[in-house]
């Protein structure tokens, strides 16, 4: 065997055990993702890697051998998946909000993410978690969770009750919204705005959506993808806020690599140059490598550290879904008129 090839294949083989395990868990979590299609296959994906990481009888698989494997997909993987995010946007559709809507999107998650964190800090909550929580409930669930725990270079531990809580009230979206909808006999359109706007995983969207029809589906999912776009702007405030704040010897840079991967996978989802396979195939394997991300990051995690403040997290969740949910309403009622 050539030296390079060696040298390839001894970077790879102690990955092997982890990124196996992790491939594993991401199929179980699709698994209890179509029993419970409710909830995210990644909030399932970080449930997962808690329990491998916390019960006496699995605790094993969770390190020796298979850590190597657990980090590079908590890391590498997970930036991998952010930047594959990209290709699901198309400025062309974001182009049929008008300048007025889109502004009022931004207006939303500028208002949704200060709000979220100024409740987080209100209630002190600790380490990273008034930024995490602020980014999942603001742009885009889970994945915004995970871009911003990237970019901040955030420990395990603060993500997990953010992940938690945000699948939480996302779900709730999906009963309580419809219901609020036939009381209050709203448009179709309105409906989906409002849905787009303030429900925070596109899977969530989709579902919540749905119950209202085709109209309300395509106004939620423009709207939806509105929010994702300014992901790329917050984490790189984000990274910049790190970078200023970091010693000189580590600062990280300006803008992370995986955000200017993410921008530039916009540019080209919106070129119309991919063919729907293309895209289609793109959109999976985003969806597994983030999974399997957010398996090796809750492998991270110690049940005992987690339930610490977990009744004030509970309630700046709470009180964040009602901030957002009545900003995307006041939107929605601007854009639809």
């Amino acid at each position: 065997m050539p030296r390079a090839a060696e040298r390839g294949a001894g970077r790879w083989l102690p990955l092997l055990p982890g990124l196996l395990l992790a491939v594993a868990a991401a199929a179980a979590a699709y698994a209890a993702h179509l029993l419970l299609p409710a909830v995210p296959a990644m909030s399932f994906a970080v449930v997962l890697g808690v329990l491998v990481a916390n019960l006496p009888g699995l605790r094993a698989a969770a390190g020796g051998t298979a850590r190597p494997g657990l980090a590079f997909s908590a890391r590498t993987l997970l930036r991998t998946g952010i930047v594959l995010l990209g290709l699901k946007l198309s400025l062309g559709a974001l182009a049929q909000l008008g300048v007025g809507g889109l502004l009022l999107i931004a207006g939303v998650v500028a208002a949704a993410f200060a709000g979220t964190y100024l409740l987080a800090r209100a209630f002190r909550l600790g380490g990273d978690q008034p930024l995490l929580l602020a980014a999942g409930f603001s742009i885009c669930g889970v994945s915004a969770i995970g871009a911003v725990a990237a970019a901040r270079g955030s420990r395990g531990q603060d993500v997990a009750v953010p992940v938690a809580l945000v699948t939480l009230c996302g779900s709730l979206a999906i009963a309580v919204l419809p219901a609020i909808m036939v009381a209050a006999d709203l448009p179709a359109e309105l409906f989906g705005v409002w849905v787009g706007s303030s429900v925070h995983d596109v899977g969530q969207v989709v579902a919540t959506a749905q119950t209202a029809g085709t109209v309300a589906l395509a106004a939620a999912v423009v709207v939806k993808l509105a929010r994702v776009l300014l992901l790329a702007p917050i984490v790189a405030g984000v990274a910049w806020h790190r970078r200023s704040t970091a010693q000189d010897a580590g600062r990280p840079p300006l803008v992370p690599l995986f955000i200017a991967g993410f921008a530039a996978m916009v540019l080209l989802g919106s070129s119309g140059w991919l063919p729907p396979d293309v895209l289609d195939a793109a959109a999976m394997l985003q969806d597994w490598l983030l999974a399997m991300a957010l398996f090796g990051l809750g492998t991270g995690i110690r049940v005992r550290e987690l339930a610490r403040g977990s009744v004030a997290s509970l309630a700046v969740a709470l009180l964040a879904w009602l901030l957002i949910a009545a900003l995307g309403l006041g939107a929605a009622r601007l854009i639809v008129g």
